[in-house]
């Protein structure tokens, strides 16, 4: 009868609260935004590492070359006859070796400016006169050395 056909027609309309059909356009929103962002992302990574890898490229250029250029100059000063002398270094790495016993108060006190307040502690430094001059008066309580950078 008639009542088949209106429950039919019910069943077409069925009424979904405003409040599902705002969340569910909000999530869409929400959903495309994410995604240009993600895709905005990858390629500004994608351009980043091509970036990168052109610095770490020239960098290895730039360390090559000075590796050549100084196995140019020694070749050079050999044939004069003289010696190539390197450049000072301008980087430390000191390293503490002995305890506090039996130590001066003044070499206690440059272990605690050079950075140094327990065994095996290690610090960068820049060389110069200063620095020279103090590691001179802790040089039993410690040992140094120039790292390769």
């Amino acid at each position: 009868g008639p009542r088949a056909g209106c429950s039919e027609r019910r069943l077409d309309m069925v009424a979904v609260p405003e409040s599902v059909l705002k969340k569910r356009k909000r999530q869409e929103k929400w959903a495309a935004d994410k995604a240009a962002a993600t895709s905005a992302a990858e390629t500004k990574a994608a351009a980043k590492r091509k970036d990168i890898f052109k610095r770490a490229e020239a960098y290895v250029a730039e360390y090559r070359s000075a590796e050549q250029q100084l196995v140019t100059m020694k070749r050079a000063a050999r044939k004069a006859g003289t010696f190539y002398v390197e450049p000072e270094h301008k980087l430390l790495f000191v390293m503490r070796l002995r305890g506090i016993n039996g130590m001066h108060p003044k070499t206690r006190k440059i272990m605690q400016v050079l950075r140094l307040l327990q065994i095996n502690n290690g610090v960068f430094m820049k060389v110069n006169k200063a620095t020279m001059n103090m590691l001179v008066k802790v040089d039993p309580y410690m040992m140094y050395g120039y790292p390769n950078l």
